[in-house]
């Protein structure tokens, strides 16, 4: 007979308890989380016929790609893909780099208007985007330099100004200037990282001959991985989902959020697509949402481990 240690068994109780209390609230979470994933994913592909079925929850009895060939169409997926790709993911790229030199430049360097330029990163941060919807429209309806233009206007009555609306300009622009969507949060990013980066590895690159900038893209931007990371996903998923701003400043070639977002005024254009698939609104918008953010799932599986690292490090909550 194996005599049973009981002391020894009482004092591995509470660290088992611990340990299945812990792993409940970890698969409740994940619950929470991946259930809207899974049904949207399940009922992209069931058969139309499955959705007025009530003995059909989760496994459907027939599976079809029907609501993917009309999302296809309806969204104009590749062209719309496309248009996400040069109004979102360029201007991400552009921010990453920009945002990196201005927060470079206010963490590491004093000159006069220094403090005014940190209270504008603030007052980008803090001032939402329909406040300024109006001003923006104007500037970018009627581009000028520094008012140069309408100066010239107003002396010969030659309007040189030009419009870049309905173009990929307006996210271009402003991502060169660093004043982009939520530019404002990732220059304090960069910021913050780079006045705890070590001094001494400026100074020795200066000591070596090295440059300003030269000490910024060999040294000091290569060292900024863990800000880099969390700048480069925000932007992406920030400039990916957005369709306030899109909307505004284009009227036609909308990128994939806009048409997702216009889905119920747009039914009507379906008419011709009624006639030769069977459809129900509800699979139709599920599976629309579900070709939208596949690109960013693919991003993120990609990017998730050194992101959770970067946050970890970054320090950013919330």
């Amino acid at each position: 007979m194996v005599k049973v240690n009981r002391t020894k068994i009482k004092k591995h109780i509470p660290s088992a308890l611990s340990h299945i209390g812990r792993y409940l609230l970890l698969i409740g979470f994940a619950y929470v989380l991946i259930y809207p994933f899974f049904y949207m994913a399940i009922n992209t592909v069931k058969d139309p016929v499955d959705w007025f079925d009530p003995t059909v929850m989760w496994i459907p009895k027939g599976f079809s790609l029907d609501n993917y060939i009309v999302a296809f169409k309806y969204m104009d997926y590749f062209s719309s893909l496309l248009q996400t790709l040069i109004c979102g993911i360029v201007p991400a790229l552009i921010s990453f780099f920009t945002c990196a030199v201005a927060g470079y430049g206010l963490a590491r360097f004093n000159f006069k208007g220094k403090s005014i330029l940190s209270f504008l990163m603030i007052l980008c941060i803090m001032v939402p985007d329909p406040m300024i919807m109006i001003p923006s429209y104007n500037n970018f309806k009627h581009l000028d330099f520094i008012g140069i233009f309408s100066l010239i206007n107003n002396l010969t009555g030659v309007d040189l100004r030009i419009s870049i609306i309905n173009t990929p300009l307006v996210f271009i622009i402003p991502a060169l200037l660093a004043s982009g969507l939520k530019n404002g949060l990732f220059i304090y990013i960069y910021s913050q990282f780079f006045k705890g980066l070590p001094k001494e590895l400026e100074e020795a690159a200066w000591i070596d001959g090295a440059g300003p900038w030269k000490t910024f893209l060999k040294i000091v931007l290569p060292s900024s991985g863990a800000s880099s990371v969390t700048v480069i996903v925000f932007s992406v998923v920030w400039y990916w989902n957005d369709y306030y701003l899109s909307q505004m400043y284009l009227s036609e070639n909308f990128p994939l959020s806009v048409v997702l977002s216009n889905f119920n005024s747009n039914l009507g254009s379906l008419n011709d697509l009624k006639a030769e698939y069977l459809f129900t609104t509800g699979s139709l918008l599920l599976t629309c949402c579900f070709i939208t953010i596949f690109p960013l799932l693919i991003f993120f599986l990609f990017m998730q481990r050194k992101f959770v690292q970067s946050i970890a490090t970054c320090g950013i909550v919330g």
